[in-house]
This record gives structure tokens, C-alpha cells and sequence, in this order.
């Protein structure tokens, strides 16, 4: 089985508000993308990575990667307009030498700490099912709001989604030919949209998306937990 991920980071920083992107904040002395690909080399390194980065931090990412001697093996590509778009281009730069029976991870760029336990076995269920989610349980209780009340709703009904996502090949490349729509908030939502089902998993509660200032205190920490 060919195994691909294609890694998104499109980040622009804002919600940390700074002005570096965010998958290039350092955590644990290194910048935050570079701990990312490191996840997926050490879980598998036959996986073909490419990278999705807008096409001014190319460079940038080049002269990092000199600075920090990072050398896992990756394609780059240009980012787009959207996440989708992204994705979409991503797809092109990876699939130019694909084989009969090609896997292919979606993961955010500012992941960095998902387990290779969870890479393997959504690449191992994704060959089987076609498409894997990996989500956690809600343990904080929810309220739906509405304009006139809010009321608590049951939250074993619910569960946060992570990535990697994962799909055959066959099966992502059908999906991202759609026309885009606001609607597509991940992969998985695109791969249903095109009349799919999703399998789900558990994923690790550690596999947290780096966002926000609190987010880079918890990173540290879970670092130096390690």
C-alpha cells in the first residue's frame, strides 16, 4: 500500500496575533511544522509527504530548514485560496506517480502531536473502509444556543474531529473534483458531499490544533511531559 500525507499550513497567524505564522512558532526548539512532519516520518517512513505552504513562505521554510538541518524528505507545493483549494493542489503534487492502491492522509500543519498508534491505524482502516476520521469524546457539557433560549443537549451525541483524515486515493481524488461550497469545513465533509460514508476512530487527546496562545502553553507542556 502507497501511503501519502498531504500536510496543510496555511496559517497566517492571526489568532495568535503575531505576525509569524503559526506553524512556524517554535515549541521545544523547533518550529512547531517541523514536529509535525517528524510525526508522520516516525510512524512510517515509507509516507510520501507534501506540503501545502502559500507561495511567500516558501522560501522562509527553505532557509528554516537549513537553520534547523531538517531533512525528512517532503514535496512543497503552493497553497490556495482556501483550505479545499489547498488541498486540491496538494493532491496534484502528490498524485503524479500514484499506484493501484494509494492511501492518502489530509492533516493539519499545526498537529503536531498526534501518536503514530492513530497515523498507523487510519492508514490500515482507510485501506479497508475507504475513509477515516479520528475524533475524541466531548467531556465538557454542551448548550445549543438559539436567538430566543439556550438548552443543554446530550453530548455522547457529539465528538470533536481531528485529523489526519484519510481516504483512498480513489475516493479523495472523485471528492475534491467537486466545485467548491462554504460548506466544507474538512475533508471528511467534502468526501460525504460526494456520497461517501465516514468511518470514525479514536483519536489521542494529545493530537491538539495549535491556534491560540494558550494552545502554544499547553504545546510546551506536553513537551516537557516527554
Amino acid at each position: 500500500m502507497q501511503k501519502i500525507v498531504i500536510i496543510v499550513a496555511g496559517g497566517k497567524g492571526l489568532r495568535m496575533g503575531h505576525e509569524l505564522p503559526k506553524q512556524f512558532m517554535i515549541v521545544g526548539g523547533k518550529p512547531i511544522l517541523m514536529h509535525t512532519l517528524e510525526a508522520f516520518q516516525k510512524a512510517d517512513s515509507s509516507i510520501e509527504i507534501t506540503l501545502v505552504l502559500p507561495p511567500l513562505q516558501h522560501h522562509y521554510w527553505s532557509d528554516i530548514c537549513e537553520k534547523y538541518n531538517f531533512t525528512i524528505p517532503h514535496t512543497i507545493t503552493d497553497g490556495g485560496e482556501t483550505r479545499f483549494h489547498s488541498v486540491q493542489n496538494g493532491l496534484l503534487a502528490a498524485t503524479k506517480n500514484l499506484s493501484e492502491k494509494a492511501v492518502i492522509g489530509v492533516h493539519d500543519g499545526v498537529r503536531p502531536f498526534v501518536s503514530s498508534e492513530v497515523i498507523l491505524r487510519c492508514y490500515e482502516l482507510a485501506e479497508q473502509k475507504g475513509s477515516v476520521v479520528p475524533v475524541i469524546e466531548v467531556h465538557e457539557t454542551l448548550r445549543q444556543i438559539s436567538l430566543e433560549r439556550s438548552f443543554t443537549v446530550d453530548r455522547s451525541a457529539y465528538c470533536l474531529v481531528q485529523t489526519p483524515q484519510i481516504f483512498r486515493s480513489d475516493i479523495l481524488l472523485k471528492a475534491y473534483q467537486q466545485a467548491f461550497t462554504s460548506e466544507f469545513t474538512d475533508d471528511a465533509s467534502v468526501v460525504e458531499a460526494a456520497g461517501f460514508s465516514i468511518t470514525l476512530t479514536e483519536g489521542n487527546r494529545e493530537n491538539i490544533k495549535i491556534t491560540t496562545p494558550f494552545d502554544l502553553l499547553v504545546a510546551e507542556a506536553l513537551l516537557s511531559s516527554k
